[in-house]
Parts: structure tokens; C-alpha cells; sequence
């Protein structure tokens, strides 16, 4: 493993203690809410916060522990900011080659160094250009170069995509995709926004409070969060409780159907799009129909999210037809049906 970290940090209400390994070349996403410690995180990996406790080693270098704290201009690493962070009175290849004169490069071979990346990076012919004649996207891509023209052994990126508009993202997401899949060394990505994690990362841990609560790889994440964070970013309903044969008893003592033998402690997973709603009590024989009622409702692309409370918490999509012609709005009262097919259950 190129890094290799166990780090504890104790700062007023936080308690981060989070072990983590990256190999050569790959990339790991840090997912979790506001105040969960994934910058705190980033900070130590940095060097600009000890940790309380533990080790920080790259490429067999300890950073961290054994009384050992090297100082943030002395790691290998690259960072990318959630801001560009250019320094505005340099020029482009100026702010690009900082890193380099700094530890020594001459001015020619720096300069032509970050020329070399601004090319690579989409920005062949601004070097002579100051910040603020750049869009956003292209101090992104600068703030790249800067992080890369080294050669780092570590790469860090902190919510490097979430000062960007919605299509500036997503030209700058696959165009960092593109370089991550180029570079040799360890990446941490920290982030909030799960379609980050899913494109970017080859794996995924998620930290709440301070703790790693799920590993895995972008798809098992996705597929089978264990938490109700994870569940509400990747959009599904999650539904802890007790597997007994073809029918699963929440905690909070509703039962569901499930088309497959369950047993023990499990989890009952149910998509937005697999849940039907009906302002009276639809006919036949559902296996899963419960009353509901609608506590919010927000536009989500083409359709409109309702959040339902009731015996079985549930979130629905709608078309936005659909929502009108039921007259639905936050407080009413509806019927959710679940076909048990529809119900993804695996082990806690």
C-alpha cells in the first residue's frame, strides 16, 4: 500500500478515529455529512493537523507517529481545494510552477514543466493569463496542474467539484477521471456528493462521526448501504429489521414481504421507483400496501420525490403528472404499495 494511515483526532465535540489503506494508483472516495471528520481527515494526511494519535506512512515513509511529524511542505503530496486557491497577482504558469520553485526547480525548467500540465489539463495558452481572466472550471483544472506537475506519491481532493455550476461539473468530473486513471500514485477524494464518490473512486468508505460505518467498492455501496445517510444519498428506503421466511418484522413492528427466504438480523432496501401510490386503497391482494402520508415533496429530475411516514417509511417517485392528477401535496393521506419482488434484503 502506497499509504497506510490510523489516525485519532479529538477536537471539541469530534472524535475521529478512521484506519484507511491505498494502494499505487487507486483511487478512494471519503463520503459522509457535514462534521462527519472528512476534512479533519484531509488536514492530517496533509501535515496541517497532528494527529492525537497514530500513523501516517507513504511509500514506506513514516509522516506521522513514532514522534515523528513532518511538516505539510515536506510530504509528497498534491492537494485541490474546494476553491481554486490561485494565488492572484502570479500568472497561471506561475501559480502552476510554484510548488516546483520552491523546492528548488530552476525557473526555466518549472515553467516548462507547467506549460507541459496546463497542456495536458486543457489549458494550452493561458499561462501567461492571471486567475481571474480564468472561468471556474479552468482554475479547477489549474489548481490540477499545480497538485500534479510534481509527481506526488499522494494526491488529496477536497470537494473539488462542488464550487461548479451542474455542466461545468460535469465536464471538469470526467475530465479529472480522465487524469486519476493516469496517475501512479495514492488518491483520497473527500466529498459529500455520491455521484462523485460512484465516478471518481475505485472504493468507498463512509464516515459518520467520526467512524469508517461502510467500505466497499462504489457498486456495493450503492447497492447495499447500511446506513440511513448512505441509503438517502443512493435514494433508497432503508428498512432495518428481523428476516422470518418470506416476510421481514421492522424494529418498529410493521412486516414486510420479501421474495426471498430471510432470516436474522437483516436490512429491507426499496427504491423510489418501486414504490406505487393510491389516494384509496387499490384493488387485489398488494403483498405490501400501507397508509401513508405524504411529509414532503421535492422536483427530482423528471418526477417528484415524496417523502411518506407512516408504519413503513418509504420514499416515492412520481411523475410530475401523476403527482397533479392524484392531487397530492404534503399532508396527505395515501396508499403505498411494495411488490415483494421489489424488496432487496441482505444480512446487517
Amino acid at each position: 500500500m502506497s499509504l497506510r494511515a490510523a489516525v485519532a483526532v479529538r477536537r471539541g465535540t469530534l472524535d475521529l478515529a478512521v484506519d484507511l489503506e491505498v494502494a499505487d494508483g487507486e483511487v478512494l472516495a471519503v463520503l459522509g455529512p457535514n462534521g462527519a471528520g472528512k476534512s479533519t481527515l484531509l488536514r492530517v494526511l496533509a501535515g496541517l493537523l497532528p494527529p492525537d494519535d497514530g500513523v501516517v506512512v507513504v511509500d514506506g515513509r513514516t509522516w506521522d507517529g513514532d514522534g515523528v511529524h513532518l511538516e505539510a511542505f515536506r510530504r509528497s503530496l498534491g492537494m485541490v481545494f474546494q476553491d481554486a486557491l490561485l494565488f492572484p497577482h502570479l500568472s497561471v504558469a506561475d501559480n502552476v510552477a510554484f510548488g516546483l520553485r520552491t523546492r528548488g526547480t530552476a525557473k526555466a525548467a518549472a515553467r516548462a514543466a507547467a506549460e507541459a500540465w496546463l497542456e495536458r489539463v486543457g489549458l494550452a495558452g493561458t499561462g501567461g493569463r492571471r486567475p481571474a481572466e480564468l472561468s471556474g472550471g479552468q482554475a479547477q483544472r489549474a489548481a490540477l496542474a499545480r497538485a500534479l506537475v510534481g509527481g506526488p506519491a499522494l494526491l488529496l481532493l477536497d470537494e473539488p467539484l462542488s464550487a461548479l455550476d451542474a455542466r461545468t461539473r460535469l465536464v471538469v468530473r470526467a475530465e479529472l477521471r480522465r487524469h486519476l486513471a493516469d496517475f501512479p500514485g495514492s488518491t483520497v477524494l473527500v466529498t459529500h456528493d455520491p455521484v462523485d464518490a460512484l465516478a471518481l473512486a475505485d472504493r468507498v468508505v463512509v464516515v459518520e462521526d467520526g467512524r469508517v460505518v461502510q467500505a466497499g467498492t462504489p457498486e456495493e455501496i450503492a447497492r447495499r448501504p447500511r446506513t440511513d445517510y448512505v441509503a438517502r444519498l443512493v435514494g433508497l428506503s432503508l428498512l432495518p429489521g428481523t428476516g422470518e421466511g418470506s416476510q421481514v418484522r421492522l424494529d418498529g413492528g410493521a412486516t414486510v414481504a420479501v421474495a426471498e427466504h430471510a432470516t436474522g438480523p437483516v436490512f429491507a432496501a426499496v427504491r423510489p421507483e418501486s414504490v406505487a401510490l393510491y389516494v384509496a386503497r387499490p384493488e387485489g391482494s398488494p403483498r405490501n400496501v400501507w397508509r401513508a402520508r405524504v411529509v414532503g415533496a421535492t422536483p427530482h429530475g423528471a418526477t417528484v420525490r415524496c417523502d411518506l411516514a407512516g408504519e413503513v417509511p418509504l420514499v416515492a417517485d412520481v411523475t410530475a403528472t401523476a403527482f397533479a392528477e392524484l392531487g397530492l401535496t404534503v399532508g396527505a393521506e395515501v396508499w403505498a404499495t411494495v411488490k415483494a419482488t421489489e424488496v432487496a434484503v441482505y444480512t446487517r
